[in-house]
């Protein structure tokens, strides 16, 4: 039976626990990217020539991390390279922070995020702490491949018993996190908060700050739990059920959550409304130019809203539009002063933070907008919808049949005229393949790679044209 492939998504490697994510494919793995980080080393061409050969290793809550970490760092110590082994289950904005801060050669989280308890991920990041780009990942799948024709193994010691220094981050963390959050603002109007840390990484992280930022906490699921409940750790409409309804019983002015890594957020106002990503981010790049002045960029991905775009237009914020995935936005924030950029999944950074989405962060900033503001969120998107007129989106995954999917793709590919009676006016396909319809609406297709799924992204400008919108799509994928 051939082995399993390895294969590196938008935020690396992903697949079920004691199936395909074993020890043998970790180790696999792990000998790859160090082959790419020795090449790196030994290249004066490269940003890591001549640099201390220190990589950092970090872990979130699901069944093995740690063991899956140490693993990590037997390997790449058997290469010659210093592992540091971050001594607790650790958001992944705080391993980005941290290998920036330590000048290391890059990270390895061993985490799967928002993905079912069943699934484990290994995901590689760089020496400036952003995702690793295609460029990379691709060399890393080709050395996996390479190394299976070879039936390479390793010689490991007994699993969970390797030893190597450790490191505590979240010091460094904090102290930075105090200069891009004003705790001072929050404290001075002692808000009263609802926290789902939904059994994750966000523990000892979100809830900490925030009391130290004086709010009044009530927390959920602030436990370990490897099954996370039964659900999916992820912070959307679906999973926060439960917090919706603290917020309205305790008569809370906010709620927040973080996903299983903590990178991702999701926010519910003081009536028990979900505040979508794409609202977060239009309110966050609103608060940071309106109340701190803040002048820069902004980034989204392709499939992100417009209405971020339309708070950009009235500040001159000049806006980019990036394929799905963090890394490139981190690129273009390593590149230029980029006051926050986003994605529709829940991925936020700001202006002199890591290029990595970070959900602490992000729910800080809605904290303080509050207290800026002294009106809750909803009455401050009103007041953007105002300015900027009115944004209705939807994502919907459509289940195709397998054997029409390179026929689809191929229609796609050509182009469309109209989708439904809307006709198209121009098409960007930069990722999937997204359509611009009159009047600044749109709609965006991008396929699955691993399952029959086309993910359909929808956004009208008025609610009348949504179900007629979303009616089209349907239709068109058949």
């Amino acid at each position: 039976m051939a082995p399993p492939s390895i294969r590196f998504g938008t935020a690396g490697w992903r697949a079920l626990i004691a199936r395909d994510f074993t020890f043998a494919n970790v180790r696999l793995a792990s000998q790859a990217v160090a082959d790419y980080l020795k090449a790196g080393l030994a290249d004066p061409q490269a940003g890591l020539h001549d640099r201390d050969p220190c990589i950092i290793i970090a872990y979130d809550c699901r069944f093995l991390g740690r063991p899956f970490a140490l693993a990590v760092a037997e390997v790449f110590a058997a290469n010659g390279l210093t592992p540091l082994v971050c001594d607790r289950d650790t958001p992944t904005p705080v391993l980005s922070f941290a290998i920036r801060r330590r000048k290391a050669i890059g990270g390895i989280n061993i985490t799967a995020s928002h993905n079912p308890p069943e699934y484990s991920g290994f995901k590689f990041s760089r020496h400036d702490g952003a995702g690793a780009p295609p460029e990379a990942t691709q060399a890393i799948e080709e050395t996996i491949a390479r190394l299976q024709q070879a039936n390479w193994s390793f010689r490991s010691a007994i699993i969970g018993t390797f030893s190597c220094k450790s490191i505590d981050p979240q010091a460094e963390y904090f102290r930075h996190i105090r200069k891009l959050a004003d705790f001072s603002a929050i404290k001075r109007v002692r808000l009263k908060v609802a926290v789902d840390l939904m059994h994750g990484c966000g523990r000892g992280y979100l809830d900490t700050l925030l009391q130290e930022a004086g709010a009044r906490l009530t927390v959920l699921h602030g436990d370990v739990n490897p099954l996370f409940g039964g659900y999916p750790p992820e912070p959307s409409a679906e999973h926060l059920g439960e917090i919706r309804k603290l917020v309205r019983a305790r008569h809370a002015r906010l709620g927040l959550a973080t996903d299983g890594d903590a990178d991702r957020f999701g926010v519910v106002d003081a009536d028990g409304t979900w505040i979508t990503p794409n609202q977060v981010m239009a309110l966050t790049l609103y608060h940071l130019a309106k109340h701190r002045g803040w002048k820069g960029s902004a980034v989204r991905t392709v499939v992100t809203s417009h209405q971020v775009d339309a708070v950009a237009a009235q500040f001159g914020v000049r806006m980019h539009e990036v394929p799905v995935g963090f890394k490139y936005i981190g690129a273009i924030m390593e590149r230029e002063p980029v006051i926050v950029g986003g994605e529709e999944s829940g991925g936020l950074s700001v202006r002199g933070h890591v290029p990595e989405k970070d959900g602490i962060l992000a729910c800080l900033l809605m904290a303080e907008l509050l207290a800026e503001a002294g009106r809750p969120l909803g009455a401050v998107l009103k007041e953007i919808t105002k300015l900027g007129g009115p944004f209705f989106t939807e994502r919907i995954n459509i289940h195709i049949d397998p054997a029409k999917k390179d026929e689809l793709l191929s229609r796609l590919s050509c182009g469309l005229e109209k989708i439904g009676s809307f006709p198209v006016e121009e098409r960007v396909t930069m990722d999937g393949y997204k359509f611009l319809l009159p009047d600044g609406e749109w709609v965006a297709f991008r396929a699955s790679g691993t399952e029959p799924v086309f993910r359909c992204y929808i956004e009208a400008r008025s609610r009348k044209h949504l179900e007629p919108l979303r009616q089209a799509c349907r239709a068109l994928l058949g």
